[in-house]
């Protein structure tokens, strides 16, 4: 177990400034606290608030996520990470994270000086700063569609997007529908570039031909829609697949105005199964992604990593929710 003395030791300064740069105080520079933050942080230093029960805490970062209603995305995830840390004694505290946020100080430090004692990511990507420094973080980190190799404390918990979307396939290929696009969110996000692999995959797997003008990336909106769907339409298509049930919803609207109907002159999938897809007329076919177990799985991951286990993926299954938005092909 590190001490104070061992990081005074390592930098070769007095105990009373190593506890100084480890609380905040104002008589020491900038330069010289960060320095003690980080060495601490190097050295695996945990603070007595840490090591107390009273004051177990786990923080979740969210960005990029509407998470405050129960028709939101992130809704689910965050109650069902609160739950599970609550049996357990956990403290937690959800902190929405912008990008001047994340430059304003480095990961472990922020943990540390908070003490807090590990993390869970939720809307995050891979060129956010701090995802970039948990390549060699010491501090136990869970991320949510988002996969960083090779470091012990950190681990990957998602929805299987490759069963998800080849049960989307199953189903139009039964259908008769084999012309089919995939309307995706955006292209640096690592979610989409696993439903865009998955599709193609499937569509193989099926023996359909992939045009790439029907494969195409776009955004976690319904605007999107507009901007692709006239392309899919005129192409003949006869389904259209949705990485996201917002996305889907779009893809509704652009139907109604051009006067196609769903699921006689299309059928539709989304993804997520959000309250929306129960609201949409016709209700939306969708691949079910269970967020309050989600949220679950990443609090066990992350249990797991404070005790020991280095965990590196966690894959729930999907389920492919059918309702009214698909049909047979008619033409």
């Amino acid at each position: 177990m590190t001490t104070i003395k061992d990081i005074a030791d390592r930098l070769g300064i007095s105990l009373s400034t190593v506890s100084k740069g480890l609380n905040g105080a104002n008589d020491i520079s900038e330069e010289l606290r960060q320095l003690v933050l980080d060495t601490a942080v190097e050295m695996g230093y945990q603070t007595k608030k840490m090591k107390k029960e009273e004051f177990k805490k786990l923080c979740l970062f969210i960005k990029n996520m509407d998470y405050e209603s129960p028709e939101d995305f992130g809704y689910d995830i965050i109650l069902g990470f609160k739950q599970s840390a609550f049996r357990d004694n956990w403290n937690v505290d959800v902190i929405p994270v912008t990008p001047d946020f994340q430059l304003s100080e480095k990961y472990d430090t922020y943990m540390l000086k908070n003490g807090y004692s590990g993390a869970f990511f939720v809307g995050f990507s891979l060129h956010d700063t701090w995802l970039d420094q948990l390549r060699d973080t010491k501090i136990p980190a869970v991320l949510f569609d988002n996969y960083i190799p090779n470091n012990p404390h950190v681990s990957y918990i998602g929805t299987d997007n490759d069963e998800g979307i080849d049960a989307a396939i199953e189903h139009l290929y039964q259908l008769g529908h084999r012309k089919i696009a995939f309307l995706n969110g955006p292209s640096y996000s690592m979610i989409s570039k696993s439903r865009h692999q998955a599709f193609i995959d499937s569509m193989e797997k099926h023996d359909l031909i992939v045009h790439p003008e029907l494969a195409v990336y776009g955004d976690f909106s319904s605007e999107t829609a507009s901007e692709h769907v006239p392309n899919f339409l005129a192409s003949g298509v006869s389904a259209i697949l949705c990485s996201s049930d917002v996305i889907a919803s779009g893809v509704f609207s652009e139907c109604q105005c051009r006067g196609c109907r769903i699921p006689t002159d299309v059928s539709v999938i989304g993804f997520d199964d959000l309250p929306i897809s129960s609201t949409l007329h016709p209700l939306l076919t969708t691949i079910r992604q269970d967020r309050l177990e989600l949220g679950r799985t990443g609090y066990f991951s992350l249990n797991s990593m404070l005790h020991g286990v280095a965990l590196s993926r966690t894959l729930l299954h999907p389920e492919l929710v059918v309702r009214a938005s698909t049909a047979k092909r008619t033409k």
